[in-house]
């Protein structure tokens, strides 16, 4: 018997597919099919290195780059794969960074250039993976030379600034163009509250019944005399206006308005607006809201059947605009879920803001029909919070606006003018998904007409003081940012991140305080580099990026327009900066281990003890604050301040490790008449409060 020869069957050569994260690689690998291996470079493969300034200053700037430490087994993976492939086509995010990823990685694989192979595509969804791949193009090297522009001014603003501070300040800081702009706008913020002189004002709120009910009686508030606007600046001038008040008399009805006006919903979100509301409304950090982002853009496992799947459009963009076909599902939504009154009849019509580069779509849900609450067991707590406001910003963006029925009555006695307003929702419209920051409570007036009598029921004169600019919080920092036109909607951030991780800035609560360090820095920097902290000057410099981007810039001229200027004042700094002596200040104690004197030094986190004979001597303590409460647990120590590992205060027992009292709020030194215990007080809106952690004793807000 012949045995019969047995053919190997060659290998099915595949076509391949590369992406940024692996997280992103299986959702996109599912969608393709068999035909397909998608494998994620895992970010860039290729940067300037890190030991040297990495740009030819000789020739033309051009970058010296190389493969990044790490990435070894990725780049050989990549290049074994490509050698085998069919077809290799570049998938990388599609904004600039993306694009000069998907550069780098043709380079290292000696692809052309001019192959189309590169694949972009706004959200992770299987019809738009599919259909983005019927479309491939070649490298934009105009977004690449963007981006490379971006990243060889950094290096040299870095790489130059950055020696000198460590020379003439210490070790450990830097400098860029976009994280000095952000310092300096703290700065000035705090110089504007040191110089912030209160002044007095006072304002005159009187109750009227126009019956007998109680519901009759509404509040209305002093605005002038026989119709010219009058100001309360000091209490004589109150006892002037409370003089021709005869309270025996009547008010008459002088004028009554009413109007009805529509309130429109907020455009869905942009990277900026989504910053600033998360932060706002979930108490995210700016980075913490990017690393989710990022989660539901490049997919969850919605189980078995689906598989994983993109939840979010692509997270990086200044945009609103949206998809005529995302428009269209949601209005049908809308209409079979909340009915017809609630569906936009015109859709609308959404302006970008100015500068906006409008590459991409606003951020919004791939599929309004994967509603927050039937992805919340699949969600993390935190993925379903983001989830839910993107949700229902743009949701709410495409329903009908709110008509509010508006009053306004002007009340007259002896020229005297009181004026009162009322408001009430006739319909909700986007109200019933979404609220946004404005009041959108019924303020009911009685039913009041022009002629009509009301009596005065009290008269309430009350001073105040004009209150100082408030501290940036990191979404008034974004807004900032972007309301100057410096950076973009990737730089935000992580600009943050280092002005924090630098100690140039700390956060107070909510809000951001510079500290000495960042003002010696910022001090410098001023007068020696003053292009960098010009607001302006920076916002012109990210208009030639864009328009290196649009082909109408060449990025080795931007680069060097901006270089010359800057390499004579680096010359100049380097001459004239003196070294900095930041000086020990005694901490009126010593030593416990050698008996020393303290000192007080400054440290990357901030200040601490050290002991003064370092390096001889190595002990170090935390400067720890008390608040003058006894420790409710061992009444012995008293309750100091502290900060966690991620920089978040609580409060602790002086004598740790013998007592391990420990919370979140701050104990005051009374207890609970309930049931003993000690009570805390905690931040809330409008104030503080004082409760009992055990119970449900509380007492009123304290403003």
């Amino acid at each position: 018997m012949v045995k019969s020869k047995t053919t190997r069957r060659k290998p099915i050569t595949k076509n391949l597919v590369i992406v940024e994260s692996p997280a992103k690689a299986k959702t996109i690998e599912k969608y393709l099919g068999r035909n397909y291996k998608v494998l994620a470079s895992k970010g860039h493969i290729r940067d300037l290195p890190k030991s040297r300034m990495g740009v030819d200053l000789e020739n033309n700037y051009q970058p010296t780059y190389i493969s990044i430490r790490g990435k070894g087994d990725t780049i050989k993976e990549l290049k074994k794969a490509a050698k085998n492939a069919k077809n290799v086509y570049l998938a990388a995010d599609p904004d600039r960074e993306g694009e000069a990823i998907a550069w780098h990685v043709s380079y290292v694989l000696g692809l052309d250039l001019q192959d189309k192979n590169r694949v972009v595509f706004n959200e992770i969804t299987k019809d738009a993976v599919k259909e983005a791949f019927k479309h491939p193009r070649i490298v934009n090297m105009n977004l690449v030379n963007a981006q490379q522009a971006r990243r060889v001014l950094d290096r040299l603003v870095g790489y130059s600034i950055s020696p000198i501070l460590w020379q003439k300040v210490k070790k450990g800081l830097s400098a860029g163009r976009v994280q000095s702009i952000a310092l300096k706008l703290v700065i000035e913020r705090e110089k504007a509250i040191q110089q912030f002189k209160p002044q007095e004002y006072w304002t005159i709120t009187s109750h009227f019944q126009s019956g007998s009910s109680s519901k009759e009686v509404f509040a209305a508030n002093f605005v002038g005399l026989n119709g010219h606007k009058e100001e309360l600046p000091s209490q004589t001038a109150v006892q002037a206006i409370l003089q021709k008040i005869d309270k025996k008399k009547k008010f008459t009805v002088e004028k009554v308005v009413k109007k009805q006006r529509q309130r429109y919903p907020a455009a869905p979100f942009t990277t900026s607006s989504l910053q600033q509301e998360a932060n706002r409304k979930l108490n995210f950090k700016t980075r913490k809201t990017m690393m989710l982002a990022q989660q539901l853009y490049e997919g969850i496992n919605l189980g078995a059947r689906q598989g994983n799947v993109g939840l979010i459009t692509y997270m990086r963009t200044d945009s609103t605009r949206i998809a005529a076909v995302a428009k269209h599902e949601t209005s049908q939504f809308i209409h079979d879920e909340y009915g017809a009154d609630y569906a936009a009849v015109k859709l609308h019509k959404t302006k970008n803001p100015e500068g906006a580069q409008d590459a991409h779509e606003a951020i919004r849900p791939t599929s309004v029909l994967r509603t927050p609450q039937s992805l919340k067991k699949v969600l993390t707590p935190d993925q379903y919070r983001l989830y839910n406001l993107i949700w229902l910003r743009f949701v709410a963006s495409e329903m009908t606006p709110a008509v509010m029925d508006t009053m306004k009555v002007t009340l007259a006695q002896n020229q005297v003018q009181f004026q009162a307003t009322g408001s009430q929702i006739k319909f909700d419209g986007f109200l019933k998904l979404y609220q946004d920051d404005k009041k959108t409570k019924d303020n009911l007036l009685p039913a009041l007409t022009e002629g009509q009598e009301v009596q005065i029921v009290d008269i309430n004169p009350e001073q105040h003081f004009t209150q100082p600019p408030a501290r940036y919080s990191e979404a008034a920092l974004v807004k900032a940012l972007e309301e100057n036109g410096v950076g973009r909607p990737s730089t935000y951030s992580p600009t943050i991140e280092t002005i924090q991780k630098r100690y140039y800035v700390k956060l107070n609560g909510r809000s951001f305080e510079p500290t000495e360090l960042g003002e010696i820095v910022d001090n410098l920097i001023e007068k020696y580099f003053p292009d960098i902290v010009n607001i302006d000057f920076t916002a012109h410099l990210e208009d030639e990026l864009d328009g290196i981007e649009a082909g109408k810039e060449e990025w080795t001229q931007v680069v060097d327009e901006y270089y010359q200027p800057f390499s004579k004042e680096l010359k100049n700094a380097d001459e004239k900066i003196e070294k900095l002596q930041i000086k020990d200040e005694p901490a009126g104690m010593n030593c416990d281990i050698c008996g020393a004197p303290m000192v007080i030094k400054l440290g990357r986190y901030g200040k601490f003890y050290a002991c003064s004979r370092f390096p001889d001597c190595r002990n170090t303590k935390p400067i720890i604050k008390e608040i003058g409460v006894t420790c409710p647990k061992c009444h012995r120590g008293q309750v100091v301040e502290r900060k966690s590992k991620k920089r978040r205060l609580f409060y602790g027992c002086s004598r740790y490790p013998d007592c391990d009292f420990v919370d979140w709020n701050k104990p005051i030194n009374r207890n609970c008449p309930k049931d003993g215990h000690y009570l805390i007080e905690k931040k809330v809106k409008g104030g503080r409060q004082i409760l009992c952690p055990n119970g449900d004793y509380q007492e009123e807000i304290q403003k």
